[in-house]
C-alpha cells in the first residue's frame, strides 16, 4: 500500500531535479539493490540540437549507466516530425539518432503518423526501440501494417520486474491524416478505442495492466502521448488515470506540458505519479526507483554533451544543409504564429503569417477562397533572408496543394467546426486557450465570431464533423470579389477552395465536408513550393509591410 507522500528538490552538481516520491511498502516486492532509472522524453519534433539536444540527452544517459546497470531510455511520443530533419528524411534522420542514442522503447504520437502509415511501419522496422500501444486495433482485411506495435514490454532489472504499457491519443485520426487510418474505400480500419466516452480506452488499457500483475510485473509505468488538455478530454492521461487501478506512474506527452511531478488518486484511491517533459529537449524526464520501494519522477536540466552523439548528428545535418540554406526570397517584416509576448496564436486567431500561407494558397492556385489549419503552420518566419530552412520548419510535413469545388454552405460548416472551440481572449495571461489545431487561417474571406454562443457542432465518435445547429458562432461572413470588395457568401453557389491535401482529401481536424468534392487541382506543387512561387511570382522575391500585421479578416466578439 501507499504509506506517505515525500516532496523532494535536490541540486547535484550542474543537475537541477524536482521530483515528488511515494513509498511503496508491499512485502511481495522482489529485494532491489541498484536503482533502477527510466529516462524519459516527449514531443521533440525534430529539436535534434536544440536546448539540450540528443547530445545532451546521450551525455546523461552515459551519466547514469555510470550510477547503475538499470537505465532504460524511452520517448512518448512525436521525435521524428517537427523540422527540417524529420521532413527531408520522412521522419528517418531522426530514427538515426534516437538509434544512436540507444532508445528502449517509445509510444507513437499523433504527428509520427504524418508520413502515413506504410512510412511509420518502415520507420518502426529500421527503430532500434521497442513501440508500445495497447489502443492501436485494426480491423481491417489486409496485412497490419502496424503489427509490430506491441501492447507492453515487461522488463527484468534483476530479480525486479517493471512493465511499460504504451498508449496513444485517439486524436490521431484527426490531427494526422483521417485517410492514413482508412482503406481504399474510406472505411476506418484503425481505430484508438474511443466508444463509449472513453470506456472503452480506459477498459483496454486497465486489461493490459491487469495481464501485466498477473505475469508477475512488480511495477506498471504507462508511457502515454494523451496530454491533459481539456479539449482532449476524455482521452487524458488524467482521466486515464481516474478510471484505472494498479498503475504507478504514467509518463505523458501530446499536449507539451511541463509536469515535473504531479500527484493523482487512481480509481481505486491510490496514488500515481504524472510527469511530462514539455516538449524539443528543454528537460529530460527521470523516473527513479529505488531500492525499499520508492518512486521519484522529475526533470532534468543537463549542460554536458556527448562528443560522439553531437558528431554524428552534426554529419546528419551537414548532410542536406547547403540545401536548406540557399535563399529563395526576402522578408522586410517577421511574421509569427505567436502574441507579441510569445503565446501561440494560431489556432485561435487570425495571424500574419496565417494571412500569409492562406494568400499564397490564393493566389498560386487561382481559387476563390483558401484555408490552411492553423496546427499545420508550425515556426515563425523572421525578418530578412528566407531560405529553405525557414520554409520547411514553417510546413514540415510535406503537403501538396489541392483545388476543390465546394458549395458556400460547405464552407459555412467548415468555418462553424474551425471556431467551435474560440474563445473572447485568445489567452489567460500565461497561456493560449480555446485552441483547436483546425482553426482556419483565411484568404478570400472575411467573418466574426460570436463567442457569447456556445458550438452547436456535432462530430461522431471518431472526431469527424456531422453537422451543426441553426445557431452559429459564424456571423456575416463574405466573400472578395474581383473588384476587391466583398460580398455575402451564398450557401447554394459553388466556390473554388484551395488548402492542402490533409484538409481537402484527407478530411484534417475532422473537416471531412470537403472530401467527396470534385477536384482541380490535385496534390499538385508541395507546401514550401507555394511560399516560394507566391514571394517569387507575386510578391516580386519580397515580403511587404502589406503583412506587417493581421489583415483584420477574423474578428472575435
Amino acid at each position: 500500500m501507499i504509506e506517505k507522500m515525500k516532496y523532494k528538490r535536490h541540486r547535484i552538481g550542474t543537475l537541477l531535479i524536482m521530483t515528488a516520491a511515494f513509498v511503496l511498502l508491499c512485502g511481495c516486492k522482489a529485494e532491489q539493490q541498484e536503482e533502477i532509472v527510466i529516462l524519459y522524453t516527449n514531443d521533440v519534433h525534430c529539436a535534434v540540437e536544440e536546448n539540450i539536444g540528443y547530445a545532451g540527452l546521450a551525455a546523461y544517459k552515459k551519466h547514469m549507466e555510470e550510477q547503475t546497470p538499470y537505465v532504460t531510455l524511452i520517448d512518448c511520443g512525436d521525435a521524428i516530425q517537427g523540422g527540417a530533419v524529420g521532413a527531408v528524411s520522412e521522419g528517418e534522420y531522426p530514427i538515426q539518432i534516437m538509434n544512436q542514442i540507444g532508445y528502449d522503447l517509445a509510444v507513437p504520437g499523433n504527428h509520427d503518423f504524418n508520413y502515413g502509415i506504410e512510412r511509420f511501419s518502415q520507420l518502426i522496422q529500421d527503430a532500434g526501440a521497442k513501440y508500445l500501444s495497447c489502443n492501436i486495433r485494426y480491423t481491417g482485411a489486409g496485412e497490419n501494417a502496424l503489427e509490430a506495435v506491441e501492447l507492453y514490454h515487461i522488463e527484468k532489472y534483476g530479480d525486479v520486474e517493471v512493465a511499460f504499457i504504451g498508449a496513444c491519443t485517439p486524436e490521431s485520426i484527426t490531427t494526422s491524416m483521417p485517410t492514413y487510418f482508412m482503406d481504399e474505400s474510406r472505411k476506418f480500419i484503425y481505430d484508438f478505442y474511443i466508444q463509449d466516452n472513453g470506456k472503452e480506452l480506459y477498459t483496454q488499457v486497465q486489461a493490459a495492466v491487469d495481464e501485466c500483475l498477473g505475469k508477475g510485473a512488480e511495477y506498471v509505468v504507462l508511457l502515454t502521448h494523451l496530454g491533459v488538455d481539456e479539449d482532449s478530454a476524455p482521452f487524458r492521461s488524467i482521466d486515464l488515470i481516474e478510471h484505472t487501478e494498479g498503475v504507478d506512474a504514467v509518463l505523458d506527452g501530446h499536449s507539451h506540458s511541463v509536469i515535473p511531478c504531479q500527484v493523482l488518486r487512481d480509481k481505486s484511491g491510490s496514488e500515481v505519479l504524472l510527469s511530462s517533459t514539455g516538449s524539443k529537449l528543454n528537460y529530460i524526464g527521470q523516473l527513479t526507483i529505488r531500492p525499499g520501494g520508492t518512486i521519484t519522477t522529475g526533470l532534468i536540466s543537463y549542460p554536458d554533451k556527448d562528443e560522439e552523439t553531437e558528431n554524428y548528428v552534426r554529419e546528419i545535418l551537414n548532410s542536406f544543409a547547403e540545401d536548406m540554406k540557399r535563399v529563395v526570397g526576402h522578408s522586410g517584416v517577421a511574421l509569427s504564429i505567436s502574441s507579441a509576448d510569445g503565446i501561440r496564436m494560431v489556432r485561435n486567431r487570425e495571424t500574419n503569417l496565417g494571412d500569409f500561407c492562406a494568400d499564397a494558397c490564393r493566389m498560386v492556385s487561382g481559387a476563390d477562397i483558401a484555408v490552411i489549419n492553423g496546427g499545420g503552420i508550425r515556426a515563425d518566419l523572421p525578418a530578412g533572408d528566407i531560405t529553405y530552412d525557414n520554409l520547411l520548419t514553417i510546413y514540415p510535413y510535406g503537403n501538396t496543394l489541392c483545388v476543390a469545388k465546394v458549395s458556400g454552405q460547405e464552407i459555412l460548416d467548415a468555418l462553424e467546426m474551425a471556431n467551435r472551440a474560440v474563445q473572447a481572449a485568445f489567452c489567460d495571461g500565461t497561456n493560449a486557450v480555446g485552441e483547436n489545431g483546425g482553426f482556419l487561417q483565411v484568404s478570400g474571406l472575411t467573418f466574426s465570431v460570436d463567442t457569447s454562443l456556445e458550438s452547436s457542432v456535432v462530430m461522431d465518435e471518431n472526431g469527424m464533423f456531422v453537422s451543426c445547429g441553426d445557431m452559429r458562432r459564424v456571423k456575416d461572413v463574405k466573400v472578395l470579389q474581383e473588384d476587391g470588395s466583398y460580398a455575402p457568401m451564398e450557401p447554394d453557389k459553388t466556390y473554388t477552395l484551395a488548402s492542402m491535401n490533409y484538409l481537402l482529401k484527407e478530411g484534417g481536424d475532422g473537416l471531412c465536408m470537403f472530401m467527396d468534392n470534385s477536384l482541380d487541382v490535385d496534390e499538385g506543387m508541395t507546401d514550401y513550393q507555394v511560399l516560394i512561387t507566391y514571394i517569387n511570382d507575386y510578391l516580386g522575391g519580397s515580403i511587404g509591410e502589406e503583412y506587417d500585421e493581421p489583415q483584420g479578416r477574423i474578428v472575435v466578439e
